[in-house]
């Protein structure tokens, strides 16, 4: 059974209170959820299970695998409708890899509600583990399935699952099972290369093998999945629909930052992180001195592959991710002929506040619409 588009009272989330903002914002928050009335009661599906369903024997790498021969729920796309590669950390090359996703487990059970399990979880991608939160809702399923990636929080502090609490909760009260990925380098997931970390492309294998994984599980509608990322999980959401544009069938970004790769670097790295930017350049050279590898990381520069409808959401007063990224990013998604839906929040900053429940409502009946829920 379905759920009613009704929305019943908002839980407490088992998060531990709003995740602390870094460069890139990581937009958490403890607020109230959707409310209304309580669905019929109905058949809990089975619990995901304490063993993988399907272990990689590839040893862990945050480098490309460089295996062509695509990933066992697709074809491989042809080689000639590719861009070219003009560097092994490119998103080009991206998009040749076979990345692999399985192995979804539990580890503990974190929450219950009337609506859903929050369980611990891991899954692997290439060989690498990487950890994440996982919600069921209760139910007969299968049921549509989101892959959700955080914004920025200092991996230092990250702890499992956090950056998302709010919205993990409204989805799965809305009857979405709900994975949300720490990536690699957070929480217990497997290390990244401080080069992993600055291109983000690990972080979109990560994105992009929790949806393989999901599609694994038997209470999982494969056929109706979507990403919802925020800061610089819009990011790694735009990466992933321009890497695999038939994996998924929708994507919601809030808070976005830059499709152009330089201007996150400027706005973040540099002033953040200046050792790992002259790092970055004494490696790749400046944006000025090697132009096509920026453009390369640039998921724009590659919108003509986008092929499911794209909903971006941005408060007029943000003031970490500038308002016109996401304005650029629409136009340049609406140019290069995707459906994309830019909804504006006037007064709303980065993390969203009083228009967050709104921005949830359309968030959900977008889904619901693209997924046919």
């Amino acid at each position: 059974m379905r759920l009613p588009r009704g929305w019943i009272r908002p839980v407490t989330t088992y998060a531990a209170g709003l995740a602390l903002l870094a460069p890139l914002g990581a937009c958490s928050s403890d607020s109230a959820g959707p409310s209304a009335d309580p669905r019929p009661s109905t058949t809990v599906p089975t619990a995901p299970a304490d063993t993988p369903t399907s272990e990689p024997t590839d040893e862990p790498s945050d480098q490309p695998t460089g295996d062509p021969t695509g990933d066992p729920t697709g074809e491989p796309e042809p080689e000639e409708t590719l861009p070219p590669v003009r560097d092994p950390q490119s998103l080009p090359a991206l998009m040749r890899e076979d990345v692999r996703g399985g192995g979804l487990r539990t580890t503990a059970q974190l929450a219950e509600t009337d609506r859903w399990t929050g369980y611990a979880a891991a899954y692997r991608v290439n060989g690498a583990t990487v950890t994440g939160e996982l919600l069921v809702p209760k139910g007969e399923g299968p049921f549509p399935a989101l892959v959700l990636s955080h914004g920025y929080i200092d991996p230092a502090i990250y702890t499992l699952g956090r950056g998302m609490s709010r919205e993990q909760e409204w989805f799965a009260a809305a009857g979405f099972v709900v994975l949300h990925t720490d990536y690699r380098g957070h929480a217990g997931s497997d290390p990244v290369s401080p080069m992993g970390r600055e291109t983000r492309l690990v972080y979109t294998r990560d994105a992009i093998g929790a949806v393989k994984a999901l599609k694994r599980m038997d209470y999982v509608d494969p056929d109706r999945t979507a990403f919802v990322g925020r800061s610089m999980g819009g990011g790694v959401t735009l990466n992933a629909i321009v890497a695999e544009p038939d994996l998924v069938d929708a994507a919601v970004v809030f808070a976005s930052v830059s499709s152009r790769f330089v201007d996150n670097l400027r706005q973040f790295t540099e002033p953040n992180r200046p050792d790992g930017a002259r790092a970055f350049y004494d490696e790749h050279g400046t944006p000025e001195e090697s132009p096509r590898f920026y453009r390369d990381l640039s998921s724009r520069t590659f919108f003509d592959r986008v092929e499911v409808p794209v909903m971006l959401h941005h408060g007029t007063a943000d003031d970490t991710c500038p308002p016109a990224w996401s304005r650029q990013t629409d136009r340049l998604l609406r140019a290069a002929g995707a459906r994309s839906t830019l909804v504006e929040w006037p007064g709303e900053g980065h993390a969203f506040g009083p228009r967050f429940a709104d921005s949830m409502r359309r968030t959900v009946a977008f889904l619901r619409r693209h997924l046919e829920v």
